[in-house]
């Protein structure tokens, strides 16, 4: 019965889902470049990193990567009652997958910088 009901794709069907597919991907990718070019340059700037577990680290943002893991220095918690166990940590690496928020120092966030930033990119997926 689900056979009877379901139709083919043809090849101009294939197409069109390829390049919405490629689309996508490519908006993605530019997204994430945007963020990673704007992480790389506050390298050595001190942050706040939310997880998705609700632990919040403050350190030295010493790298990220294209996948925006995150590595901190000089690291503290927020609420060292609550991870104890994190105390004795001074670096970490931060998968980019778990970061809920990344709070960043205001005097350092050129939002003018930022904004023309979001423009040309959504002018580029226009065209």
């Amino acid at each position: 019965l689900a056979q009877r009901n379901a139709r083919l794709l043809n090849v101009s069907d294939v197409a069109v889902i390829h390049n919405a597919v490629t689309s996508l991907r490519l908006n993605v990718y530019s997204v994430l470049q945007l963020f990673y070019s704007f992480f790389k340059s506050l390298v050595g700037k001190d942050v706040v990193v939310e997880l998705k577990n609700d632990l919040s680290i403050c350190g030295t943002l010493h790298s990220v990567d294209q996948y925006l893991n995150i590595k901190l220095t000089d690291i503290s918690v927020t609420d060292p009652e609550k991870y104890p166990h994190m105390l004795s940590v001074k670096n970490c690496f931060i998968r980019g997958s778990v970061v809920r928020y990344v709070q960043l120092p205001a005097d350092e966030v050129d939002t003018q910088l930022l904004q023309d930033a979001a423009r040309k990119e959504a002018l580029q997926q226009k065209q």
